[in-house]
């Protein structure tokens, strides 16, 4: 399924984003690029998502950004300045004449200012941890997008039903129509409908264009997308076997169909299905 999220964390002297993007997708497909400066946490990472996500193509990205040279809050070393200052006392006390050093030299003596920083361990843990966040975050998208594509799948599954209800009470009547039609047509082509080989045939091409096995599988596979709807976690894999399931059993009727409205039913449980499948495909 779709979703975006993007989170972002300020470190001393760098700041982290990680953007994580997912669309629809068959089966999962993850692109995770990292700076350089991350480049091992490369294993970690891809084992978050794969662990997180079952479905999709997944885009994660890390950027690491430097804080330009002075932008930060300086600091400043008290154990340089400590050392500088016990320096400075050893040199007044063999060279008494020697002139004090000033507030300027301090901070102009290198490693008594410093920049802050972060280490390669902590910068590590804040990317996992950055990484973490964007997952629950897509999760929250996409479980927004789950539940809009849950309530176009059950309002599919109620047209669905619609359509057996309204057809199934007549099969009984379309059945017996058409074998009258047959006997009829027999006994114009001058042939007894009433002969033991011609009842028989009769009586096996009407049970080959009988349809009450067919409209109760689709019956019960809707029930089953129902079932699988309700219970949620990862079921987009079941969900498109059982369109496979529906689509054969509404293809079947189709071809079996003897009544212009029976027909025409087939035709509508075809496309509701049809718009079922292309988005169990989104599901994960």
């Amino acid at each position: 399924m779709t979703g975006f999220a993007a989170v972002a964390a300020e470190l001393p002297g760098c700041s982290l984003t990680v953007d994580l993007r997912s669309v629809n997708h068959r089966y999962l497909d993850v692109q995770l690029r990292l700076p350089d400066e991350l480049r091992s946490l490369e294993v970690a990472a891809r084992e978050l998502l794969t662990t997180e996500l079952k479905r999709g193509k997944v885009d994660c990205r890390l950027s690491l950004n430097h804080t330009q040279p002075g932008a930060a809050k300086l600091a400043v070393d008290a154990e340089r300045v400590a050392q500088l200052r016990n320096a400075a006392a050893e040199v007044m006390r063999h060279a008494p004449e020697s002139t004090p050093l000033s507030v300027s030299e301090i901070l102009h003596w290198p490693g008594v200012l410093t920049e802050p920083t972060v280490g390669p361990e902590a910068l590590a843990a804040q990317a996992l941890a950055l990484i973490r966040q964007a997952l629950a975050e897509l999760a929250a998208s996409r479980a927004r997008e789950g539940a809009k594509l849950r309530e176009m799948l059950e309002q599919r599954c109620r047209a669905i039903e619609a359509q057996i209800a309204r057809v199934a009470p007549r099969v009984p009547a379309i059945h017996e129509a058409y074998v009258a039609k047959l006997a009829a047509r027999l006994k114009e082509a001058g042939l007894d409908p009433d002969a033991e080989r011609l009842k028989q045939e009769l009586a096996l091409f009407a049970t080959k264009v009988d349809v009450e096995e067919e409209i109760s599988r689709l019956a019960t596979h809707v029930a089953e997308v129902r079932r699988v709807l309700g219970a949620g976690g990862s079921s987009g894999k079941r969900l498109d076997f059982l369109m496979q399931e529906l689509n054969r059993e509404a293809n079947t009727l189709g071809s079996k169909s003897v009544d212009a409205d029976l027909s025409q039913a087939a035709l509508e449980i075809k496309v509701l299905i049809e718009q079922m499948r292309e988005q169990v495909q989104n599901i994960e």
